[in-house]
């Protein structure tokens, strides 16, 4: 098991360092308008570190129950399929400057954390449990989002 949670710690803080390199807090980002209710900017470092821990511990407890190499393989590819979607949100957000490609973008991150949850479940329910945060906190990152293109849209590409 040691191994299986050393692969799981490694990944969760490659996410975690892409996505903070990917956030560029900038003029351009503080310049938006945001709903009253967006959180401090502070706050979605710890909220993801804790969120991505919970998934990786999911994914700890998924793989070490998984009775094939099927099993595994599933498991692999919807973390696979999630890590991606995960990393490309900021980009679009923040390097792009495109909220709106991101909500887009955000509606396929969230149905990756679902299919987590269910693809999951079957090999331990408590799975859902622990990835059902990162699926709230997606739903709230897509109304945020998505008030964030309300109040600053329309968007357009920046020429180089």
């Amino acid at each position: 098991m040691s191994m299986t949670i050393a692969i799981a710690a490694a990944a969760i803080i490659v996410l975690l360092a892409a996505g903070a390199a990917l956030t560029k807090i900038g003029p351009w980002y503080r310049n938006l308008k945001k709903p009253s209710w967006n959180p401090p900017d502070w706050l979605f470092g710890p909220a993801w570190t804790i969120i991505l821990g919970l998934a990786g511990w999911a994914g700890v407890i998924a793989w070490e129950a998984a009775p094939t190499v099927a099993d595994r393989q599933l498991i692999l590819t919807l973390f696979g399929v999630n890590f991606l979607l995960h990393l490309l949100w900021s980009p679009l957000f923040f390097i792009a400057r495109r909220p709106d490609w991101s909500l887009i973008e955000a509606f396929f991150l969230w149905a990756s954390v679902l299919s987590l949850i269910v693809g999951l479940a079957p090999y331990d329910p408590m799975t859902g449990w622990l990835i059902a945060p990162y699926l709230a906190w997606v739903s709230f990152a897509i109304l945020l989002n998505w008030k964030i293109v309300r109040l600053n849209a329309p968007f357009a590409t920046e020429s180089a």
